[in-house]
């Protein structure tokens, strides 16, 4: 699933192409991706593009007469931009047709979970809102506070969209392995020098990821989106060295999930991945992957 890293760069090259374009027609191809009926979605058509905004892991793009297009990616679901005319293919869930070029959502998979939402102003905009603290305007103090508000997993806590904004399963094993705390740990049994270590670790981590992105994408639309990228320290690294110490990555696999973290700088050399520890991790996680917003 796209992340906030993942989102602030399709936003960059978004306002690089259609920033103060006109949107002449949007083409839907999936019955699945249109959420909402009204206001109808032929009547943003014709409108020029004002502002591209996050919001959690949603693209918002504000058209003129308060008009908003709220894109949501969720796993699977990717862009693509391309100068001029498109053809709407097999693979398209939608293609949006301005007056310069085009921009189409696929997905892969057969479970179609991306999502399109046509909302009109902005207070139906915040009903969109999963409501988490953006980790850049927060204090450290309305940080600890919203971690230890509920006593989850340092993994669930970090990735509840209702808690903290636009951290997935990815950024949020870089996070911890960041500031060698383990996944499971609980958010009320934190001393306040691991809170800190955790604040810092998470503006740090994603601050790196998006000048990354940035000096990787340059002017180029971000075709090569994805949850494991070289460079990442354990996320998708099972059984590679840790980068810091050498020892191989350890897992916990849940569904169709998993955790990645390196036991010595973790976990105290213990490795966590055993039934009674997997299924704890389990129960502490969304069942379904809307709910990780």
């Amino acid at each position: 699933m796209p992340e906030l890293p993942d989102i602030t760069i399709y936003i960059d090259a978004l306002e690089k192409r259609i920033l103060n374009h006109t949107l002449k027609r949007i083409r839907i191809a999936s019955p699945f991706l249109l959420r909402t009926a009204t206001p109808p979605i032929a009547s943003a058509e014709g409108k020029k593009v004002l502002q591209l905004r996050r919001l959690g892991k949603r693209i918002c793009i504000e058209l003129e007469n308060d008009f908003w297009l709220v894109l949501h990616l969720m796993i699977a679901g990717r862009l693509h931009w391309k100068e001029g005319p498109a053809k709407l293919s097999k693979l398209h869930l939608a293609l949006f047709e301005f007056n310069h070029g085009s921009l189409s959502l696929t997905e892969a998979g057969t479970q179609k979970r991306a999502s399109l939402h046509v909302v009109q102003d902005e207070s139906a905009l915040r009903n969109l809102d999963p409501g988490g603290h953006e980790v850049f305007e927060i204090t450290l103090k309305e940080f600890g506070e919203t971690l230890q508000a509920e006593n989850h997993t340092l993994k669930r806590a970090l990735t509840d969209p209702r808690a903290l904004s636009g951290i997935g399963n990815a950024y949020s094993d870089e996070i911890l392995w960041e500031a060698r705390l383990s996944p499971i740990a609980l958010t009320q049994r934190l001393t306040q020098e691991e809170l800190e270590r955790l604040f810092t670790a998470t503006k740090h981590t994603l601050t790196a990821w998006v000048e990354r992105l940035r000096s990787e994408t340059g002017d180029k639309f971000p075709e090569k989106v994805t949850a494991f990228r070289n460079g990442m320290a354990v996320h998708g690294r099972y059984r590679e060295p840790c980068p810091r110490c050498g020892t191989k990555v350890q897992r916990i696999r849940y569904a169709s999930n998993e955790t990645n973290y390196c036991p010595t700088c973790q976990t105290g050399g213990r490795l966590l991945a055993d039934r009674a520890l997997s299924r704890l991790l389990r129960e502490d996680w969304p069942r379904t992957a809307e709910e990780l917003g």
